[in-house]
């Protein structure tokens, strides 16, 4: 089984920057599309002590284990000897995702997963705060067997970044585990702008899922519904960007219905312990 956009209307070649949000032994069996197209496999969180302070250090672990190609720099302002720059100072502009109307998210899904659609519907539809050149949305679907689909869109079309687009379920779901991700990415969508976006599925325990960004502690709500969660962020570089600028990481905080921090992607030794 394969992830790549082949065979599935994934965007442009322009997509660089391919960056592993999973370890790479989960991943076994994958063939890894080339370093010109951005696909981000996800992980699995498990349960990790709060943390009352939201701020990180080092580089961010949802997308920070890079695959067999020219690796990201993990120190601020310089860039690394594969020309890639690092995430350095940046400022998100925008976090505001807009709801799919349910006839629209239709359509996404028909031309993104073809005669299997009829089995899922739009669980979390939206439209990112920022259009890039082939993509302007993300529909997460479910199916009657709690199985997921993630959809990118442009306009009422939606393309997988996945082959097949169910391949995000056989991402092993353990006991004690809060999130689990499906696809992220970080994109360009002009001149100093880039849209970053992602989606997962979360554990009956969480009420509240949000996302802060690299360093940053200012946490931005994620949009969820039947177990699925989106976020999507319009971001520019507060200086010029090397040729292939990997941005700040996501990371993904879930609470539960007092309040409490119950996973911080930071903390998760999932992805700590691969760096």
């Amino acid at each position: 089984m394969k992830i790549g956009p082949e065979n599935n209307g994934a965007p442009s070649p322009r997509r660089w920057g391919l960056r592993w949000g999973v370890p790479l032994g989960v991943a076994t069996g994958v063939t890894a599309v080339s370093v010109a197209a951005v696909v981000v496999l996800g992980g699995s969180g498990s349960t990790g002590p709060s943390a009352a302070d939201p701020a990180h250090g080092g580089t961010g672990p949802a997308n920070s284990t890079p695959a067999p190609s020219p690796s990201a720099s993990s120190s601020p302002g310089g860039t690394s000897p594969g020309g890639t720059s690092p995430e350095a100072g940046f400022t998100v502009t925008d976090a505001t995702t807009t709801p799919i109307d349910a006839g629209t998210a239709t359509r996404i899904l028909s031309s993104c997963l073809g005669a299997d659609a009829s089995r899922y519907h739009a669980a979390v539809a939206v439209r990112t705060p920022l259009a890039t050149e082939d993509w302007d949305g993300v529909v997460v679907a479910v199916d009657s067997a709690g199985q997921y689909v993630q959809c990118q869109s442009k306009g009422d079309k939606g393309t997988s970044q996945d082959s097949p687009p169910t391949f995000i379920n056989d991402r092993l779901w353990g006991t004690g585990r809060i999130v689990e991700y499906f696809d992220s990415m970080l994109v360009p969508a002009g001149e100093g702008k880039y849209l970053t976006l992602g989606a997962g599925h979360y554990s009956s325990d969480v009420a509240r899922i949000t996302i802060s960004y690299g360093e940053d502690p200012k946490q931005y709500p994620a949009r969820m519904a039947d177990g699925a969660f989106v976020y999507g962020a319009a971001l520019s570089p507060d200086t010029p960007p090397g040729p292939r600028y990997t941005g700040p990481s996501p990371y993904v905080h879930a609470y539960d219905a007092s309040g409490r921090e119950i996973y911080n992607q930071a903390e998760d030794p999932k992805f700590t312990d691969e760096q």
